[in-house]
């Protein structure tokens, strides 16, 4: 009977197999369910059981599909939940559950940061030592030419030494490079001025090294004390450090991009660009390691192996950095590493022939 008749909510009843669409109004019938056009005519019909009604998704409509293939839709999402709740169907869907229980939301948020977070303290490391492995050796070169293009076009300028100063540290080089592992080929010496970056030296990964005027005025002439830092430089080659502080570099812009989605070209070029000025830093355990290898390398070439220990203390005395190493600190601190460097010294020392 008529008055058995519920109105459910109005929408677009659309034929099976066909675009066109008709105005209509979908009402219950003792749990049969109708669509009807605006006329009072019948479009289809059929039991609530066997009705397809899709999940709650935001504001996005819905459709109910009928057994012959047709389809209502309509954007009364509430209806369509209240229509769910009178034959017995309680549940709305698991997205738009989630997109209402907030809690559960953030539970997947932190989630997701745990998981990254584990990822970058075991996985990463993992996959960079596996990724350093396999690096063929054109790779460090491509790396190395790109991250000096972006310095020197962001950050370092032309050099202002003279050519009798640039001499000097060059055949010095020349001479610890000589008693690497590698040998001198393997490196190239490059001066410039450091802008934002100041007195620094540092080393890409193909064996690429750049050392600052301003780290040459800081050092006051004491040029076996320049020999020690380009020797810790050559170090950080020879060990890798560069290539695996690029791929971590690399590893995190990809973590932070899987989290962030779609993050935009301006953006991802600042993280992948940014990863390669970071791979100019090193942890702690590099550092000292590097540390090592200058006082080794030193006392090959002939020149003072302790001498790097004098850099440290012109950055105690002219740049006031008197930091210890602390549980938190990612290098050691200044007073600490020039203590380590002159122990190793004597140890060196001692296992010589003779003494």
């Amino acid at each position: 009977m008529a008055s058995d008749e519920k109105p459910v909510c109005r929408g677009d009843w659309h034929p099976r197999d066909s675009s066109r669409s008709i105005s209509s109004r979908l009402v219950d019938r003792d749990g049969q369910i109708l669509a009807v056009a605006e006329d009072g005519s019948e479009l289809a019909s059929t039991a609530f059981s066997t009705l397809g009604i899709s999940a709650r998704v935001g504001s996005i409509p819905r459709r109910v599909e009928f057994t012959d293939g047709s389809l209502f839709e309509t954007t009364d999402n509430a209806a369509i939940d209240n229509l769910l709740r009178t034959h017995g169907r309680k549940r709305a869907g698991l997205v738009h559950g989630l997109e209402r229980f907030h809690p559960r939301l953030l539970v997947f948020v932190v989630a997701v940061f745990l998981l990254s977070g584990l990822v970058y303290r075991y996985a990463l490391p993992v996959l960079v030592e596996v990724a350093v492995a396999v690096t063929p050796p054109v790779v460090p070169r491509l790396m190395s030419v790109s991250t000096l293009e972006t310095l020197d076009r962001t950050v370092l300028g032309e050099t202002k030494l003279d050519d009798a100063k640039r001499r000097a540290i060059s055949d010095g080089f020349a001479r610890i490079a000589l008693n690497s592992t590698r040998g001198p080929s393997a490196y190239t010496l490059n001066f410039r001025e450091g802008g934002a970056i100041g007195p620094n030296a540092f080393a890409l990964p193909d064996g690429t090294l750049i050392i600052t005027d301003e780290l040459v005025d800081l050092s006051d002439g004491d040029t076996e004390m320049l020999f020690g830092v380009l020797a810790h430089e050559i170090g950080h080659v020879e060990l890798e450090h560069s290539l695996r502080q690029i791929y971590r570099a690399a590893g995190m812009a990809g973590l932070i991009m899987l989290i962030a989605g779609d993050v935009g070209d301006s953006v991802e070029d600042l993280l992948v660009q940014g990863g390669g000025l970071l791979a100019l830093s090193y942890s702690r355990d590099a550092e000292a390691a590097a540390d090592r290898h200058s006082v080794e390398l030193m006392q090959k070439a002939g020149y003072d192996p302790a001498a790097i220990a004098r850099f440290f203390e012109i950055i105690e005395k002219k740049l006031g950095d008197t930091s210890e190493t602390n549980i938190l600190s990612t290098h050691p601190g200044t007073p600490d590493r020039r203590k380590a460097i002159r122990e190793y010294e004597v140890e060196l020392r001692e296992k010589q022939p003779g003494n």
